[in-house]
C-alpha cells in the first residue's frame, strides 16, 4: 500500500524553524517528482515547493515569493524515501496545514498533478 505520512508540525513562536518530513512507503519514489502544498483555515490548498526526482531541480511558489524567499528550503534523501522542508523565520501567516504529494515523473504547481498525498500535519505559528 502506497503511503505518504508527514511529520514534524506543531506550535512555534514567530521567528522560529520547523523541519517537516514526509516518509513515503509501499514503494520507491526515486522516480517521482514530490512536492509540498499548504492549506491556510477557510483558504483553498496552495502550493508551496517541489522538488524533482533526482533533486536537482526545486521550484517555489511565486504567489507569495517575496515573503517565502530565502525561508524554505524543500530536499529529499532518495536513500530513505523521505522528502523534507525546512521552515526558517515562521510567522503568523504560515498556520496551515502542510501536505506532501508526489507523481511518478514530472509534476507542477497544479495539485491536480499528483497522484499521491499524505493526511497533513499541522504548522501553528503565535505571535
Amino acid at each position: 500500500q502506497v503511503q505518504l505520512v508527514e511529520s514534524g508540525g506543531g506550535l512555534v513562536q514567530a521567528g522560529g524553524s520547523l523541519r517537516l518530513s514526509c516518509a513515503a512507503s509501499g514503494r520507491s519514489f526515486s522516480r517521482d517528482a514530490m512536492a509540498w502544498f499548504r492549506q491556510a483555515p477557510g483558504k483553498e490548498r496552495e502550493f508551496v515547493a517541489s522538488i524533482s526526482w533526482s533533486g536537482y531541480r526545486t521550484y517555489y511558489s511565486t504567489n507569495y515569493a517575496d515573503s517565502m524567499k530565502g525561508r524554505l528550503t524543500i530536499s529529499r534523501d532518495n536513500a530513505k524515501n523521505t522528502l523534507y522542508l525546512q521552515m526558517n523565520s515562521l510567522k503568523p501567516e504560515d498556520t496551515a496545514v502542510y501536505y506532501c504529494a508526489a507523481v511518478r515523473g514530472s509534476g507542477t504547481s497544479y495539485s491536480g498533478d499528483y497522484d499521491y498525498w499524505g493526511q497533513g500535519t499541522q504548522v501553528t505559528v503565535s505571535s
